[in-house]
């Protein structure tokens, strides 16, 4: 006669220990909460850096009507695409505001001069693009003296909102109130050619290249002696992954401008709006 033998089934405490059946599971709830904090990370990383431009100032930076040009964004695109970023570039309505927002975090990076109340917001880089030299804008048709700074308050003056060009010229600008602020340099040049404003304070490289397309152009002139003589800089928002970045963008500025890259890009971005004007005449 046989022997019937019951066979318990195991325990669900036994059967955890069965070999195969429960060793990976810690291992697979611990990837399994990572992988939303993995992809939180990888989601960030792959965001573009946000690049803030104001295209009214040729060669350094300016419109075809599709894209922002000019040694800026190309030198910024350049330095932060080695560094592995991609550069999404922003237009605002005046300069003011790109750098308000980069101050504040909105955008990542713009290139511009300089000063101690933009330090607050901002970090530079050590090494610069490019030295500029500003100088005062005047119609032949009404004369202009200017040996030293004080010698323009006795005129009006015309600059872009968010200009800057120096401490001491801020402050007499602020003590005198003689300036009149616009958004756009064929405005504020327009009014330079009417004789509306007696002159103007701007980079001699751009302002020069700005009234060779301009109607009345002709009668607009740069004074020889220099305003003053700045440089222009990566500037970075102290709210930007970038601001951690800082002596790796000065290495890679420093190659480029030691390689003569940007004295190339410098010369072909003039090129090139030069061949823009030649086209259709009509400057973006």
């Amino acid at each position: 006669m046989f022997r019937v033998r019951t066979v318990r089934p195991p325990l669900p405490s036994e059967r955890g220990a069965q070999p195969g059946l429960g060793r990976g599971r810690p291992l697979l709830r611990s990837l399994l909460y990572l992988l939303p904090l993995l992809f939180c990370t990888l989601s960030h990383a792959a965001q573009p850096l946000r690049y803030c431009d104001y295209p009214v100032y040729p060669p350094i930076s300016w419109s075809d009507g599709h894209e922002v040009r000019g040694l800026a964004p190309q030198t910024v695109r350049s330095v932060l695409g080695e560094l592995g970023y991609e550069v999404k570039t922003v237009v605002l309505g005046n300069w003011k505001r790109c750098l308000l927002d980069a101050a504040e975090g909105r955008v990542d990076v713009v290139l511009a001069y300089q000063t101690p109340q933009r330090d607050d917001g901002l970090l530079f880089s050590r090494v610069p693009v490019l030295r500029e030299e500003v100088a005062i804008f005047y119609n032949r048709r009404k004369p202009v003296r200017f040996d030293q700074l004080n010698d323009l308050a006795s005129y009006r003056g015309g600059l872009l909102f968010g200009e800057s060009y120096g401490p001491e010229f801020d402050r007499f600008v602020a003590e005198h109130g003689n300036v009149e602020w616009v958004s756009d340099s064929r405005q504020n040049f327009g009014k330079l050619i009417r004789q509306r404003i007696d002159f103007i304070a701007h980079e001699r490289r751009t302002g020069t290249l700005f009234v060779e397309q301009l109607a009345g152009g002709q009668d607009i002139a740069a004074l020889p002696r220099p305003l003053t003589v700045d440089y222009l800089r990566i500037a970075v928002s102290r709210h930007s992954p970038l601001a951690a970045r800082m002596d790796e963008i000065d290495a890679l500025l420093k190659k480029r401008v030691d390689d003569g890259s940007v004295a190339r890009w410098l010369q072909q971005s003039e090129h090139d709006y030069r061949a823009m004007l030649a086209g259709d005449g009509v400057p973006r």
